[in-house]
């Protein structure tokens, strides 16, 4: 029987590329999604792919709608946290509402997701939890503090779960994109990517959303039980620790 993944923000951008590639690998996925109603039902149309909606935020919410996968499809085997927003601005004009904001929806979903699948996993001592962090929450980057703060937490909680679950048979892993031909990124103006972006990265381009669903298939694969506690750099060589 196919292994069931959740994937947070699994309907658009990064998160429909993840998805549809865990279904191309074998696997019944769900993706959930917030607020976009149209984009969610034209990619169930296009993939077959169940969706469901629920904020990440909100844990009752996450607990609720873990369940409902569970129900329809199974023990949910592989989590993907994905879903993420960003509210940018300098800190000294940044409001309590765009850090918090950000703050729930990338950091605190971490918790709300995870820990409605995690006893699962240890009762069945088999997990694979994947988390999409950012090249910006390993370098930082000026007008996000509050999206930085978040995504260098993904990276701790990572290595805090990985120690704490290893021995059950769960893995634990990051990875790290960074600027991927999104639609978002997409809709910058083009002389700020050539003039700006591109010429940050070494490899002189932009990151396809398929290059990170490719690394997180890898990860939540039977072959990468000896890899957990660590974040996987897909950013084209533009920050190197």
């Amino acid at each position: 029987m196919a292994r069931v993944a959740l994937v947070t923000g699994g309907t658009r951008g990064i998160g429909e590329a993840i998805s549809k590639a865990l279904k191309d690998a074998g696997y019944q996925v769900a993706a959930t999604y917030g607020g976009n109603d149209e984009a969610a039902a034209k990619f169930k149309d296009a993939t077959g792919i169940a969706v469901y909606k629920w904020d990440v935020g909100d844990f009752d919410a996450c607990q609720k709608g873990i369940a409902q996968v569970e129900a329809d499809l199974g023990p949910v085997e592989v989590l993907v946290n994905n879903a993420g927003i960003t509210r940018d601005g300098m800190f000294h004009k940044m409001s309590a509402e765009s850090w918090g904001a950000v703050i729930t929806t990338n950091l605190n979903s971490l918790f709300n997701m995870t820990r409605g699948v995690i006893e699962g996993m240890r009762a069945r001592s088999y997990g694979r939890v994947v988390s999409i962090s950012s090249v910006n929450g390993q370098k930082g980057q000026m007008g996000q503090s509050n999206y930085s703060a978040a995504k260098a937490g993904l990276i701790g909680f990572t290595k805090a779960l990985a120690q704490e679950n290893a021995f059950k048979g769960i893995t634990v892993n990051a990875v790290a994109p960074g600027y991927i031909a999104t639609e978002m990124v997409r809709a910058m103006p083009e002389e700020v990517l050539n003039s700006k972006i591109i010429p940050q990265i070494p490899v002189g381009r932009l990151g396809e959303a398929e290059e990170v669903a490719r690394a997180v298939v890898f990860l939540a694969g039977e072959d990468s039980g000896f890899i957990t506690g660590s974040t996987l750099t897909i950013h084209g060589g533009q920050y190197m620790t």
